[in-house]
């Protein structure tokens, strides 16, 4: 018993103990993502691209603090607009020393790290901030990569379009304002002393928030076709190489695309690697942040049949990111297709935007793929919890056992939902194995 109570011990010892917290934004305002950019103040150090889009370089005393476990946390408050918006938060690499970037500026690379849907949310009740977490420890490859670094200043993205129209008349104290949501940003890392210094990676970006439909030229590889195919080139062999996809379907007219789940299809060099059909979760562990009426949440709790049956996401959850491991990579030309055939997008309505890169290692790297993509795509929500725990996850969960901080045995389950019920209060450790055999812990917290 001494010695699980220590194994336990060394594991919050290294996780927990040396952790660094570095706040991006804090509280920074959005206005009318219609409206010309407004001409209000920014932070010294923080760029307004556009009213819904906000980026700030981080330091190279920051970088040099962040270890190989990253974790982007992003909070939004509500103002005035009452309506699920997208949003999401980016990574952008920007030719070194300058003060400024474009967006569209072919010498920067950007890439999409998560994306969001905020609830409906009246900022006269309480909660009136949702918080979105994101596991992203691949990226602190990039954090550390020298050539990398030599290269390019590192800046953070975020984003979020809203309108204030609807609020003006429905919430008190918005009539005539522009002002939608306020956003924070804080990444949290582990404290690694002499931290290895890489000079490997690969970075590829292939899509940002491309809007993929069947009815606009360059949307897609057609009208009438809701496949977009992406071709590149590889000068060199690379390796360890996986592709990150994020994908939401939106269109809230009648039959749109947003309450329709679809099967998606990606091919990679024209092999099936991954289908999968969005959504299907229930909704109901964000009710709670949808403090303003509206006809998803309706007035009373639904049942998972419910929400499985037509929901794509849920306001106020994340989008999944989905990791597919494409190993080696030769040199030479390749290709990646998304393909949703049944995508109706009735009376042209509607769009799924699509994120694409592919993120590799330009010599061999032996560490274990699966292991990488258990720690990267895994997290619990919510935490803390009242009663339910949801694993999100693309990998298949073969058993879940619960333990106390004394190192015993609690309880097992199954699946991707952990029932704490019937537990009191007080902080336990969530012991999961994928199918493939690869185990991670987790710290959760009852309420």
């Amino acid at each position: 018993m001494k010695a699980i109570l220590l194994f336990f011990i060394l594991i919050f010892s290294a996780t927990y103990a040396q952790q660094t917290k570095t706040v991006i934004f804090d509280d920074i305002l959005f206005y009318d993502g219609y409206a010309p950019t407004v001409t209000q103040p920014v932070p010294n150090d923080v760029i307004r691209h556009r009213n819904d889009l906000y980026s700030k370089k981080l330091s190279a005393q920051q970088l040099a603090a962040f270890g190989d476990e990253i974790t982007i946390n992003v909070n939004i408050k509500a103002a005035c607009d009452n309506y699920d918006r997208i949003g999401n938060v980016n990574l952008a690499l920007v030719p070194k020393g300058q003060i400024t970037y474009m967006l569209d500026d072919v010498d920067v690379v950007r890439i999409e790290l998560g994306r969001y849907i905020t609830p409906f949310m009246n900022k006269n009740k309480t909660p009136n901030v949702v918080p979105y977490s994101y596991d992203l420890n691949h990226i602190s490859r990039i954090f550390k990569d020298q050539t990398t670094l030599a290269k390019y200043d590192i800046w953070i993205e975020l984003e979020l379009f809203g309108v204030p129209y609807s609020a003006h008349t429905q919430i008190a104290g918005c009539a005539g304002r522009n002002d939608v949501f306020y956003g924070s940003v804080e990444i949290v890392s582990n404290v690694v002393v002499n931290a290895e210094k890489v000079d490997d990676l690969v970075l590829l970006p292939l899509l940002i928030k491309h809007d993929l439909n069947n009815y606009q030229a360059g949307a897609s590889d057609g009208i009438g076709l809701s496949k977009k195919t992406i071709t590149f080139e590889l000068d060199n062999t690379i390796y360890n190489a996986k592709l990150f996809l994020i994908t939401s379907s939106h269109g809230a007219g009648n039959g749109g695309e947003e309450y329709v789940r679809r099967e998606h299809y990606l091919y990679f060099d024209q092999n099936l690697k991954l289908q999968y059909k969005p959504g299907g979760l229930s909704c109901e562990p964000f009710r709670k942040y949808n403090t303003q009426p509206n006809g998803i949440y309706k007035n009373s709790p639904q049942t998972d049949q419910f929400w499985a049956s037509w929901n794509n996401w849920c306001p106020g959850n994340s989008i999944p990111t989905r990791t597919i491991d494409l190993g080696t990579l030769a040199a030479g030309t390749h290709t990646v297709v998304l393909d949703v055939p049944e995508a109706q997008f009735i009376g042209s309505d509607g769009k799924i935007p699509v994120s694409l890169y592919i993120q590799a290692h330009n010599k061999p790297y032996t560490a274990s793929v699966e292991a990488v993509l258990i720690a990267d795509n895994l997290r619990l929500f919510p935490n803390p919890t009242t009663n339910l725990v949801t694993i999100i996850s693309d990998h298949e969960i073969s058993s879940i056992e619960i333990w106390d901080l004394a190192g015993k045995k609690l309880g097992t389950g199954k699946g991707k939902a952990i029932d704490l019920s019937t537990y009191s209060a007080g902080t336990y450790i969530i012991k999961i194995t994928s199918q493939s055999g690869n185990q991670t812990q987790h710290k959760v917290i009852k309420k």
